[in-house]
C-alpha cells in the first residue's frame, strides 16, 4: 500500500521563506531537466519514509504511514486552508489531531474554534470513509497522496503558513516539487473574449518552448488557452483542481484535463469525489499562487477571481502580471486596476521569463523598424529635412532651411542623389518617390 499511498523523502523541508528562496535557486537547472524528461514520461520513483513524526513545522520529518493517514482523513474533515487546522498540525501533530476529532465528547476539543464549529467537525468525521479507502479511489485514477516532509512536496507552499494544504492528491508521473521550482501561473476570465483566448494559448506556449511549467486552474477561458498552449508546444502544465481528483470540472474538459494528466500533472487538496463549490474555488487560487514563480492574468473584470491568484502572488512576495487589454473592455478592467497598482505589465513570454526567471535571461529590446533616413549622417538629414513634399526647391532656399550655406548645400545634396533620396530638374531639388515614403510615411503621394 506504502507504494499507492505517495512517496516520503529522505529529509524534511523548512517551512522558512528563506529556506524555500535557497532551494529554488539550488535546483533551478536540475528542474529544468526534470520538466523535460517528465514530458518525455519518466516518473520519479516513491521512496518509503518510516522516520518518526515530529510536530509539522520547520524541519518536518518524512511521514510515517500513520500520520499520512491521519493527513488524508483530515482532508475529509475540515475545508481547506482553514488555518485553525493548521495550527493544530503545528501543535499536535496530524494523528493527534485526527484522534481527538474522533474522540469527540470523550476528549477536550482541540483550542481556537467554537462548540458549534467543533460539533460540525465531529459530525464530518463520523461520516468520512477510512482512509484507505479515499487511497484505494485515488489509485484507481491515478493518482497519489503527497504530503509535507514527502520528497515530492512543494517547499513552496510552506508559505502559506497555517494555511498550508494538508496535502494534495496528484495525479500524473512527473514530479510535482521539481516542476514546482521552475513554474508560471496564467490565470484569467472564464468568459473571455478572442483576444484573452489568443493571449492566454500565446503566453502557454511560449512559456513551454522556454522550458517552463504552465499552471492554471483548468477552467474555461483563459485557464483552458493556457493549458493548450502548453499542450500544444509539446510542453509542461499542470492544472490545479477545486474538486475531487477523480471528478472532472468543468465535465466540457473531460478530454483536456485528462491530457493535462497524460502530459502533465493534474492536482487538489479536496478528497476524491468531492465536488467544487464558490469558496473553494477562492480558496484553490492561493495554492495557484505559492506553487509558482510568478502570476500573469489574462483579461478580468473587477470580481474576478483571477484577481484573488494576483493578490495572493503579491502577499506571498511572488510577481503578479497583468496583460492590458482595451480600456473600453470590461473584462480587462480588472487587469487595469492591477496594473495601476503594483502589477507589471507583460505582452508575451519573453517578458515574463525575464522578471521570473534568472539573471540574463532578457526579453529582446523592441524598437520601431529602422528606416533608410535614420542612417543618414546629421548634415546630410537636414538637407533631406528641408526639401519639400511635393515640387523643386533651388540650392539657396534648401540651404536656408538646413542651415547650411551653398557648397555645404550642394554636396549633401549630391550625396543624397547617390543614395537615392532625390534628384535634379533643372536647376531644382526634389524627393524621390520612395524618399517621400521614408520622408512623410502614412501620406497619400501623388
Amino acid at each position: 500500500m506504502t507504494g499507492v499511498v505517495g512517496p516520503a523523502g529522505a529529509e524534511g523541508e523548512s517551512t522558512s521563506t528563506s529556506a524555500n528562496s535557497a532551494a529554488t535557486g539550488a535546483a533551478s537547472e536540475a528542474a529544468t531537466g526534470a520538466v523535460s524528461g517528465a514530458v518525455a514520461g519518466a516518473a520519479p520513483e516513491a521512496v518509503a519514509g518510516a522516520a518518526p513524526e515530529v510536530v509539522d513545522g520547520p524541519g518536518t520529518a518524512p511521514p510515517r504511514d500513520e500520520t499520512r493517514l491521519a493527513r488524508v482523513r483530515l482532508t475529509r474533515i475540515v475545508e481547506p486552508g482553514w488555518e485553525v487546522a493548521g495550527q493544530w498540525l503545528r501543535e499536535f501533530g496530524a494523528v493527534e489531531t485526527v484522534r481527538r476529532i474522533e474522540a469527540g465528547g470523550a476528549e477536550p476539543q482541540l483550542p481556537g474554534v467554537r462548540s458549534d464549529r467543533w460539533a460540525g467537525l465531529v459530525a464530518r468525521a463520523a461520516d468520512a470513509p477510512p482512509a484507505e479507502r479515499d487511497i484505494d479511489r485515488a489509485a484507481t485514477a491515478g493518482a497519489r497522496f503527497v504530503c509535507p516532509g514527502d520528497a515530492e512536496w512543494p517547499g513552496q507552499l510552506d508559505d502559506l503558513g497555517d494555511g498550508r494544504p494538508i496535502g494534495l492528491w496528484v495525479r500524473g508521473g512527473p514530479n510535482l516539487r521539481m516542476w514546482a521550482l521552475r513554474s508560471v501561473a496564467v490565470v484569467g476570465a472564464r468568459a473571455c473574449t478572442d483576444y484573452g483566448v489568443r493571449m492566454g494559448a500565446s503566453l502557454g506556449a511560449g512559456l513551454a518552448e522556454r522550458g517552463w511549467v504552465v499552471v492554471s486552474g483548468g477552467a474555461y477561458g483563459v485557464d483552458a488557452a493556457a493549458h493548450r498552449g502548453a499542450l500544444g508546444a509539446t510542453g509542461a502544465t499542470v492544472a490545479v483542481l477545486a474538486c475531487g481528483i477523480d471528478r472532472i470540472y468543468p465535465r466540457g474538459h473531460t478530454q483536456l484535463i485528462d491530457r493535462v494528466a497524460e502530459q502533465g500533472l493534474v492536482i487538489g487538496e479536496l478528497p476524491p469525489g468531492d465536488h467544487p463549490t464558490p469558496s473553494r474555488f477562492i480558496l484553490r487560487n492561493r495554492v495557484i499562487a505559492a506553487l509558482t514563480r510568478g502570476t500573469v492574468v489574462v483579461e478580468a473584470a473587477y470580481r474576478s477571481g483571477a484577481l484573488v491568484t494576483a493578490r495572493w502572488a503579491q502577499r506571498l512576495g511572488r510577481h503578479a502580471m497583468g496583460v492590458p487589454g482595451p480600456v473600453t473592455s470590461s473584462v480587462s478592467a480588472g487587469v487595469h486596476e492591477l496594473l495601476r497598482k503594483e502589477a507589471v505589465l507583460v505582452t508575451d513570454a519573453a517578458e515574463v521569463v525575464e522578471l521570473v526567471g534568472e539573471m540574463g535571461e532578457l526579453a529582446p529590446e523592441r524598437r520601431g523598424p529602422v528606416l533608410p533616413r535614420d542612417l543618414l549622417p546629421p548634415a546630410a538629414a537636414r538637407v533631406l529635412a528641408a526639401l519639400p513634399a511635393r515640387g523643386t526647391c533651388g540650392v539657396a532656399q534648401v540651404g536656408r532651411g538646413a542651415g547650411t550655406g551653398e557648397d555645404e548645400t550642394i554636396a549633401r545634396l549630391y550625396e543624397l542623389r547617390s543614395l537615392g533620396f532625390v534628384e535634379r530638374h533643372g536647376e531644382g531639388w526634389q524627393l524621390t518617390r520612395q524618399a517621400r515614403e521614408s520622408v512623410f510615411p502614412g501620406r497619400e503621394l501623388p
